[in-house]
C-alpha cells in the first residue's frame, strides 16, 4: 500500500508541475514548430533555385522562353484574305513563331467560330494576330464576314459585358489600299476597335498596310508587313520573358514620348499586355483607333449638342457603326424642340431609335419599327437547339422573325434588356407607316440577317433554306405593338404570308386587347401580383395603371383563342406573391402560364438588378410547383431548363392523358382564312388548333426540355448566361 501510495504522489506532483508550467512548454512547442517551418522554406526555395538552373543550362540561353511559367502558350494566326495576300503573310509570320520554339496555329477566318473558341482565348495564354483585309465598300472579305459580324454584335451587346473577352491578348494588321480613302482599311480598324470594347488587351499598336505604293510607309504593302512583323517578333519575345510592357515605361496614360514628330497612331503604345486590375484600368488603357478618338470629339455619354453639330454627330456615328460610349442624347434635344414645332414628334421615335438600333445591330423599319435576329434562330440553324417556344408550342425557332411595329412602350421595367433606350409614351403621337411597308422590309431584312449565315461554320444547309421563309413572327421585340394603330391589318397580313403572330403586351391598354383580331398566342406581362410591386417593378408611365392592367387580364379572359400569362420572377421582389398570383390567374383564366426567371442583362443607370436578382432553375421550379397547387385547373406541363423557364397549362389542354401545349400551325391558318372570309362571324377557339406535345418537352423528362434531335452545346468556363428571349 506505501508502495503505491509514493507512486501515485510521484505522478502527482509530475502532472501539478507540467500543469503549473505549462505556458512555457506551449512556447517551447511553438518555437519548434516555427524553426520546422522556416527549415522547410528555406529548403523549397532552394530547390526551386536550382531547378531554374538546370532549365537555364538545357536551352541554353532562352531559358526565359522555357521559365516554369509560362507566358505565352502559343501564337494564333486569323486571317482574312480575298486575294490571298494575307493568308501569305499569315503564313511567314508562322514560320518566323516557329523560329521563336513556340506553337502556332495559321486559322482562316471562314473555319474558325468565334461564339464557341473566341472566349476561350481569354485564359489560353495565347497571343492571337489578325491579319485582315479590307474589301469593296469597307466590307470584310467572304471568309472574314461571319467573325466580323459576330464581333461587332458582341461589341454592342450589352448582354456579352464589356469584360467579355479580358484576358484575350491579341494585335492586328490590317490590309488595305489607300486609293480608297472613305474605306480605308475599315476591317483592321473595326475588329481592333470591337476587340478592345470587350477588353481585350492589345500587346502592340494596330498597323496598316497600303497597297497604294506611293503612300505605303516603306514602299509596298510587303515592306509594311515585314517592318510590323520585326516589331511584333520582338513584342512576342519580350511577352515570352514576362515584360508587360511594350516600351520603356517611363510613359503618362500609355502614351510614349518620341522625339520625332510622328502621327498620333503610331506614337501611342497600349499596355495592353496586363490585365485590367481595377475600375480604372480602361482609363489608362489609351486606343489607337481613329474611330474611338472621334467619337470622343463628338461627345460623352451624357452630352447634349446644339442643333449645328446634329450634321456632324451623326456622321461621327455613321463612321463609328456602334461606339457605345458616343450615345447622345438627340431625341431629348428633338422632344424639347417639338414644343415650339409639333411636327417634331413625328421624328422624336426615328431620331433615338436611329442612335439605339445603330448600337445594338438593330434593323430599323420606317418611324417606329424594328427587327432583329434572335440568338435562338441563330442557335437552331446551327442545331443547338431552339428557344421555350419550340419546346412548349413546337415553333421553329431559324424560321421565327423577331419583330415590333411599335419601338415606344408605355412602361420602364427595372428587367428591360433594353436598357431604356427605347422611347416611352402612353398614346401613339408619331408619324404612322403603313403596314404593308412594315412587314415588307422587316421580312427583306430578317432575310439579309439570315443570308450572313450561309457558308458559316455549322450552320445546317437544309436549316439554313428553311429560314429564308420565316413561318413565326414574335411580336415581342422591344416596345409596345398593341399601340400601333394598325396592328390588325397588320397581323391579318402576317396570317396572309402564312406566319403565325405571339403578340405580348404589358397589360395598360385593355380596349387595344378587346378590339384586337384573333392571333396565333397572346401574351399578357404579369410581373407582378399587387399595386404596390407593380409600380416598383414596371414603373408605368400611367396613372391609373392598376386599374387598367386588371381591366386588360379581364379583357384577356375574353379572348377564345389561346392566351397566356408572362411571369418574370426577380428574386427579392416578386418571388413571394404566390396567393396575389393565384387570384390574377382567377380574374384573366389564361390558358397558359409562362414562368421564366429573370435574365440579367448587366449594369445599367436605369435599374438596379444584379445577379443575385436571378433565381435558380431550382428556385423556379418550386415556385411553379407552389404556385400550382393554389390553382387546381392547371398543372406543370413543360419545362425549358436552358432558358429557366416552365409552363404551366389549363387541364383543358390535357387530352387523354397527354398534354396538347403544341400548335398545329397549318390548321391554325385554315381556321384565321375562315375566319376572315367570314367577315369575323366564324369564330374558332384554342382547342381547335392544338398538337400534343412530345415527351421530351414534357416536365420531367430526362431531356428537361432540349431536343433530342440537335445537340446541346455548353461553353467551357462561362462565366453567366446571357440568352435572354
Amino acid at each position: 500500500l506505501d508502495v503505491s501510495m509514493d507512486a501515485w504522489n510521484f505522478y502527482y506532483t509530475c502532472l501539478l508541475s507540467l500543469w503549473l508550467h505549462r505556458f512555457y512548454i506551449y512556447s517551447v512547442v511553438a518555437f519548434g514548430i516555427s524553426i520546422w517551418i522556416v527549415i522547410q522554406f528555406f529548403k523549397t526555395k532552394k530547390n526551386v533555385t536550382a531547378s531554374e538552373g538546370t532549365e537555364d543550362k538545357l536551352v541554353n540561353g532562352y531559358a526565359t522562353l522555357q521559365a516554369k511559367e509560362v507566358y505565352v502558350a502559343g501564337v494564333k494566326i486569323f486571317y482574312g484574305s480575298q486575294t490571298g495576300t494575307a493568308k501569305k503573310f499569315a503564313t511567314g509570320l508562322a514560320e518566323a513563331v516557329i523560329s521563336l520554339n513556340l506553337p502556332v496555329e495559321v486559322i482562316n477566318m471562314a473555319d474558325y467560330d468565334p461564339d464557341d473558341c473566341l472566349p476561350e482565348e481569354t485564359a489560353s495564354r495565347n497571343v492571337c494576330v489578325f491579319l485582315v483585309a479590307t474589301y469593296t465598300d469597307g466590307q470584310p472579305t467572304e471568309s472574314a464576314a461571319w467573325f466580323c459580324k459576330w464581333l461587332g454584335e458582341a461589341a454592342n451587346d450589352f448582354r456579352f459585358g464589356k469584360t467579355y473577352l479580358k484576358g484575350l491578348r491579341y494585335a492586328v494588321f490590317g490590309l488595305g489600299n489607300s486609293v480608297y480613302v472613305d474605306h480605308y482599311n475599315t476591317v483592321g480598324r473595326n475588329i481592333d476597335r470591337w476587340l478592345w470594347m470587350l477588353s481585350a488587351s492589345r500587346i502592340m499598336t494596330r498597323a496598316e498596310g497600303d497597297c497604294n505604293v506611293a503612300q505605303s510607309k516603306h514602299g509596298s504593302i510587303e515592306a509594311d508587313f515585314e517592318a510590323w512583323k520585326a516589331k511584333f517578333l520582338s513584342r512576342l519575345q519580350a511577352l515570352c520573358r514576362g515584360e508587360k510592357k511594350p516600351c520603356s515605361g517611363k510613359c503618362k496614360k500609355g502614351k510614349c514620348k518620341s522625339s520625332r514628330k510622328q502621327s498620333k497612331e503610331s506614337s501611342d503604345h497600349e499596355h495592353g499586355a496586363s490585365e485590367y486590375e481595377n475600375a480604372e484600368a480602361e482609363e489608362l488603357f489609351e486606343t489607337s483607333s481613329e474611330e474611338e478618338t472621334d467619337a470622343e470629339e463628338a461627345g460623352g455619354t451624357n452630352s447634349v449638342v446644339d442643333v449645328e453639330d446634329l450634321g456632324n454627330i451623326m456622321s461621327y456615328m455613321k463612321k463609328a457603326k456602334g461606339y457605345t460610349n458616343a450615345r447622345i442624347h438627340v431625341w431629348a434635344l428633338v422632344s424639347v424642340l417639338s414644343l415650339a414645332d409639333p411636327w417634331l414628334n413625328c421624328a422624336t421615335v426615328v431620331t433615338d431609335a436611329l442612335i439605339y438600333f445603330l448600337f445594338s445591330g438593330y434593323k430599323l423599319i420606317g418611324s417606329h419599327s424594328g427587327v432583329k435576329l434572335c440568338r435562338w434562330t441563330k442557335s437552331m440553324l446551327r442545331g443547338r437547339g431552339g428557344c421555350y417556344k419550340h419546346t412548349f408550342y413546337g415553333i421553329e425557332s431559324h424560321r421565327c422573325m423577331e419583330a415590333t411595329p411599335s419601338l415606344a412602350c408605355a412602361n420602364k421595367c427595372v428587367f428591360c434588356w433594353r436598357h431604356h433606350t427605347n422611347p416611352v409614351g402612353t398614346e401613339w403621337r408619331w408619324k404612322m407607316d403603313q403596314p404593308e411597308v412594315i412587314l415588307q422590309e422587316a421580312i427583306e431584312n430578317h432575310q439579309n440577317m439570315i443570308k450572313q449565315f450561309k457558308g458559316v461554320s455549322g450552320v445546317k444547309a437544309d436549316r439554313f433554306e428553311e429560314a429564308m421563309t420565316a413561318k413565326h413572327c414574335a411580336l415581342s421585340l422591344v416596345g409596345e405593338p398593341i399601340m400601333y394603330p394598325e396592328i390588325n391589318r397588320f397581323v391579318k397580313l402576317l396570317h396572309q404570308h402564312s406566319i403565325s403572330s405571339f403578340l405580348v403586351t404589358n397589360a395598360q391598354f385593355p380596349d387595344e386587347i378587346r378590339n384586337l383580331e384573333p392571333v396565333t398566342q397572346l401574351y399578357v406581362s404579369v410581373d407582378a401580383s399587387t399595386k404596390e410591386s407593380l409600380k416598383r417593378i414596371d414603373r408605368p408611365l400611367f396613372k391609373d395603371f392598376w386599374q387598367r392592367f386588371l381591366d386588360s387580364l379581364k379583357a384577356l379572359s375574353e379572348k377564345q383563342q389561346r392566351t397566356v400569362y408572362r411571369l418574370t420572377l426577380v428574386k427579392a421582389w416578386n418571388v413571394d406573391e404566390l396567393k396575389a398570383y393565384a387570384d390574377l390567374i382567377t380574374i384573366g383564366k389564361p390558358d397558359f402560364i409562362e414562368v421564366k426567371g429573370v435574365t440579367y442583362c448587366g449594369e445599367s443607370s436605369a435599374s438596379n438588378l444584379t445577379m443575385a436578382n436571378v433565381p435558380w432553375h431550382e428556385e423556379v421550379v418550386r415556385f411553379v410547383q407552389e404556385l400550382a397547387d393554389l390553382i387546381p385547373d392547371y398543372g406543370i406541363a413543360c419545362e425549358h431548363e436552358h432558358s429557366n423557364c416552365l409552363l404551366i397549362a389549363h387541364k383543358k389542354f390535357k387530352v387523354h392523358g397527354e398534354w396538347c401545349t403544341w400548335i398545329n400551325y397549318d390548321r391554325f391558318q385554315e381556321l384565321v382564312r375562315e375566319h376572315e372570309r367570314s367577315g369575323g362571324s366564324k369564330t374558332f377557339t384554342a382547342a381547335d388548333y392544338t398538337a400534343k406535345t412530345p415527351r421530351w418537352a414534357l416536365f420531367g423528362s430526362r431531356e428537361r426540355g432540349f431536343d433530342p434531335s440537335d445537340v446541346r452545346y455548353q461553353r467551357k468556363n462561362k462565366a453567366r448566361d446571357i440568352s435572354g428571349c
